[in-house]
């Protein structure tokens, strides 16, 4: 039996565990320098069944007394994807497809904790990531009384080329190279990619061998495909009038969204410990809602409101990103948000075409525009009214004017 840094007894921990090079090193780690029990608690988000398989196997056969399999993808959809989409977050343009999934995993570790009556959760984060923060941040919000281990931040490993050595003198199997060795998180929403070339920015992707939800955009096809999306108080309900939930939605858009080369972008980020880091991310499913969403919303919503909204847009999405899911502020933002949603009902069009997402109609019951007021013909909008107007809006400028001192 080990102790943590705060000489808390560690006898059982539970493990975010992936099967991946980190997770995979880890379980003997903790059975070598903590002597406890290890549980493993692997979440699906949608990364694929091929991700699972012989899993089980592996995570016993490598020290593990037991494997959870938590399936989270309706709750990761309709808790943090719909209200971060209604929110229309986004951090330097990034979907925040690996920061709205860690909350979800952290709190189905912290449920798996306690019914096991664990001393700790551990996790395969670095030092350098953004993860390690968002999932004990969620942590402390839901389990203040449990200890995190974070083997990245005690051992002595040093590199992924490190952690690789020590699952070969240790006989554990990788679907890794050294060669081969992308760092990638994937969810339903998205596929991520870090590492090797990408890390120099003046390294062009080799999007033919890096790619996997769908085709660049070059190689999509020369015909444009037309879908239709219908929403209900700003969550999206049906594709070209076949209702749909969440899950099954988002895995169709995936779909169409990558065979068109849509939601690939190239981005170097500033992560919230400090440095920036390059990524390649592809969310094409994701792409078109937002698209369909933002568009809707120019229908629905009234100006100060759009524009306000834009504000509540960045700080959502800076606590997001910040590991902050379960912070007061994100509750309060949502308060506002689905104020602002209740009226974001209707359908979207949109032309998808080599790598682009263009709305090319919308509708909507609650649409503010009239087409009458707003037509360049013979309306009952009355002309005069704008001179009263230009004149209260321009009369800071007039008086500032008057009372200029000539040069």
């Amino acid at each position: 039996m080990g102790a943590d840094s705060q000489g808390r007894a560690i006898k059982k921990v539970v493990l975010a565990y992936s099967g991946g090079l980190d997770t995979s090193i880890i379980i003997p780690w903790l059975k070598e320098n903590y002597n406890c029990e290890v549980i493993a608690m692997a979440a699906d988000v949608g990364q694929g069944d091929e991700e699972f398989e012989g899993l089980e196997a592996k995570a016993l056969a490598t020290g593990a007394s037991k494997l959870y399999i938590a399936d989270i993808k309706d709750e990761l959809v309709n808790d943090f994807i719909w209200p971060t989409l209604k929110a229309g977050a986004r951090y330097e343009t990034y979907l925040l497809g690996t920061s709205f999934a860690r909350p979800p995993i952290a709190k189905a570790l912290v449920e798996i904790a306690r019914k096991e009556g664990a001393d700790a959760i551990a996790h395969g984060c670095t030092g350098k990531g953004n993860d390690q923060v968002r999932f004990e941040l969620t942590a402390k919000a839901l389990a203040p009384e449990l200890a995190v281990i974070a083997p990245w931040r005690e051992w002595d490993i040093e590199s992924r080329e490190d952690a690789i050595a020590y699952a070969e003198a240790r006989a554990i199997p990788l679907k890794i190279t050294r060669e081969t060795n992308y760092s990638k998180d994937r969810n339903l929403w998205h596929l991520s990619h870090e590492g090797l070339d990408l890390e120099d920015p003046a390294n062009e992707p080799d999007y033919e061998k890096l790619l996997e939800l769908g085709v660049s955009p070059e190689a999509a096809p020369d015909k444009p495909q037309y879908v239709t999306l219908s929403f209900e108080k700003g969550v999206p309900v049906a594709l070209d009038g076949e209702r749909l939930e969440g899950v099954a939605l988002v895995e169709r858009l995936n779909a169409l969204g990558g065979a068109n080369g849509i939601g690939i972008i190239d981005l170097v980020e500033n992560r919230l410990v400090g440095m920036k880091s390059r990524g390649v991310y592809e969310t094409p499913g994701g792409t078109i809602l937002y698209v369909a969403h933002d568009a809707l919303e120019t229908l629905c919503l009234d100006k100060e409101t759009a524009h306000f909204k834009q504000i509540v847009a960045q700080r959502y999405a800076d606590l997001v990103y910040n590991g902050q899911w379960y912070s007061p502020l994100r509750v309060a933002l949502d308060a506002f948000v689905e104020s602002t949603q209740q009226t974001v009902t209707g359908e979207v069009k949109l032309k998808l075409y080599k790598g682009n997402v263009t709305p090319v109609s919308l509708t909507s019951p609650y649409s503010l525009h009239d087409a009458d007021i707003a037509s360049f013909g013979a309306s009952d909008y009355d002309h005069t009214d704008a001179t009263g107007f230009i004149n209260l809006f321009g009369l800071p400028l007039k008086i500032a004017a008057t009372r200029r001192k000539p040069e």
